[in-house]
């Protein structure tokens, strides 16, 4: 039983609405709504809004279409990955915005819509746990350790390693990456047919607080070209547990998130001791 069971256990099933796209309520465990919709939906499209920043007019006339979280619509989330574009995306704690890791114009894109600071770490998302050894050093962890975390509510900092494939400008400067599997089948095939890593961050303006609908945010719909709407998510907005693990042997939390108590569980049985922050 891995951590996202555990803690999808206590967590009461959601009814799931007949209309998600309209609505802000009703999510599965999965944060992915199953619907019986016709292929041909086209889906809402946001009005068109002006630039966050109003210099350049790169974000100018643009309108988010809204569609349902479901696997009839995943293929227009993968294309616009591979086009180098923004979507947004229920993941199993928040929503999120995402785009191809190895892409600096995506990149870059997503930092204009939220109004971060480059210097501001992204994390990144992918389809299955044995894919973090395409991005991140591994071997220095536990076996099972991988496995018993993820899929789950845990974003795990682990160093790049020389054989990392990400694009060098994503999180220049830093030798370490945040990594995610989340608990999620809608984000996780997304990941898989983009056959890259996801750059992901949370759906809100730098500072504002987290999206746990697509209402939260529909000031933002119209820079991303889909919306992907999931329901409301039952996790709340604490996010996922950080828990940087560069050091062997070591883990020390960097945000507790939504799931702590059950992260350092595990941490432990695989004999791992807490790195104390050196305040001197």
């Amino acid at each position: 039983m891995n951590l996202s069971t555990k803690i999808t256990e206590r967590i009461p099933f959601l009814e799931v609405l007949c209309n998600p796209v309209l609505s802000c309520r009703g999510a599965s465990r999965l944060g992915y709504v199953h619907l019986k919709q016709p292929r041909s939906f086209t889906g809402v499209r946001a009005k068109s809004i002006p630039s966050l920043d109003g210099c350049d007019g790169s974000l100018k006339n643009e309108a988010g279409i809204v569609l349902p979280a479901t696997k009839d619509f995943v293929e227009e989330a993968i294309q616009s990955i591979k086009l180098g574009k923004v979507i947004a995306v229920p993941t199993d704690t928040l929503y999120g915005f995402a785009c191809d890791a190895c892409s600096r114009e995506a990149v870059n894109r997503i930092y204009e819509i939220k109004g971060r600071k480059l210097t501001s770490p992204l994390a990144i998302c992918v389809g299955d746990v044995p894919d973090i050894r395409r991005f991140a050093f591994t071997d220095h962890l536990p076996e099972t350790l991988l496995d018993d975390l993820l899929p789950g509510p845990v974003t795990l900092v682990l160093r790049r390693g020389e054989s990392s494939i990400l694009e060098k400008s994503l999180n220049p400067g830093l030798d370490s990456i945040g990594v995610r599997v989340p608990d999620n089948d809608f984000i996780r095939i997304i990941a898989r047919g983009a056959e890259s890593a996801l750059a992901l961050t949370s759906a809100n303006l730098s500072g504002h607080r987290s999206s746990v609908c697509i209402q939260d945010f529909d000031n933002l719909w119209g820079h991303c070209a889909y919306v992907f709407d999931g329901g409301e998510l039952p996790m709340g907005r604490a996010g996922s547990t950080i828990v940087d693990l560069t050091n062997p042997g070591k883990y020390k939390i960097i945000r507790p998130g939504s799931a702590q108590e059950e992260t350092i569980k595990i941490l432990q049985r695989h004999f791992l001791v807490e790195e104390l922050t050196d305040n001197s």
